[in-house]
């Protein structure tokens, strides 16, 4: 008896994820999920440095300002809630002091600027169809920052509005690097503070303009997260207690069938002997001086030489 109908993948065949590439992830909270699973198993990452992104203007905007090396100043920047922050970025890298956050966002235009030239892979993670634009000065913003919602006009950003979104990301990240792989995912985080047929209307804007754009022979592609977590994860269980975000069990889920489509045999083998290094690392000893812990120690460190030697830029 089948009790769950599947995603039907097939391993990618060219360009695949292992010890060698580099990768840049930006969007959604959910890029940070994948971007965590990535740090453990101690791949070469950069991740959302401009902090969490949820729709495709926003993600666009800070492509094109890292390529072209925006330098923020003063004007960029504004006080609210004894904080400052910037209208192009997440909440964490806002400050109390408005220097820190300049300094913060001008590095992440030079980090970001570096790895988008130098990156194999870039995973792109959106959200939501959903914008809310600053009437002041009539501009999209990434993120309200608690300002009051009167000042903003909500507005969901058609297909066609998107699809040129996604084309100018692509065509940003080719005119420095026109080798990178670019995969986009929609997050299967529910946006039902906008409401549920919002949120739906939202998700199906960006799955029909994604697949309007993406061409595998451009290496661009797509990974169904979000149809993995209606379809085959279609439980409350699944689920965080918000009912909104998946829960770990979905997390390693997705992230399962994501290895299963990208990467190669030799890496899901390394990624095996780091999760060995790792649970072993995390282990604490109730003797830790007796003789058994003392060779389990040694046998450790013999295991993260040998994956050094091998990997040199791998560190625990």
């Amino acid at each position: 008896m089948n009790l769950q109908t599947q995603i039907p993948l097939k391993p990618q065949q060219h360009n695949q994820l292992d010890y060698h590439s580099e990768v840049v992830l930006i969007g959604s909270c959910f890029s940070e999920n994948i971007g965590n699973k990535l740090s453990y198993y101690k791949f070469k990452t950069l991740q959302n440095p401009f902090g969490i992104l949820f729709h495709p203007k926003a993600i666009e905007k800070i492509v094109n300002n890292a390529i072209n090396q925006k330098e923020y100043n003063e004007q960029d920047i504004f006080f609210q809630n004894e904080r400052w922050h910037n209208f192009d970025a997440h909440s964490s890298l806002s400050s109390p002091n408005k220097n820190e956050l300049l300094n913060n966002l001008n590095k992440a235009v030079n980090t970001t600027s570096k790895q988008l030239k130098t990156a194999s892979h870039i995973i792109i993670t959106l959200g939501t169809s959903w914008v809310y634009r600053f009437i002041e000065s009539d501009t999209i913003v990434a993120n309200c920052h608690k300002i009051p919602q009167k000042k903003f006009l909500k507005e969901i950003l058609s297909v066609e509005k998107i699809s040129e979104s996604i084309d100018a990301i692509n065509s940003l990240i080719k005119s420095i690097n026109k080798n990178a792989s670019i995969i986009y995912t929609v997050s299967p985080v529910r946006h039902i503070k906008d409401g549920f047929i919002e949120n739906q209307r939202s998700k199906a804007h960006l799955l029909t303009a994604i697949h309007a754009i993406i061409e595998p022979r451009d290496k661009t592609y797509y990974f169904p997260s979000y149809e993995i977590m209606m379809d085959e994860l279609r439980d409350y269980r699944f689920y965080t207690e918000d009912m909104v975000h998946p829960n770990t069990t979905a997390i390693n889920y997705i992230w399962e069938k994501f290895t299963q489509n990208w990467f190669t045999n030799d890496s899901l083998q390394t990624m095996n002997q780091i999760d060995v290094i790792q649970k072993g690392l995390a282990h604490r000893s109730f003797n830790p001086n007796s003789e058994a812990h003392q060779k389990f120690l040694v046998n450790l460190q013999e295991k993260i030489k040998t994956l050094k030697n091998k990997h040199n830029h791998i560190s625990f």
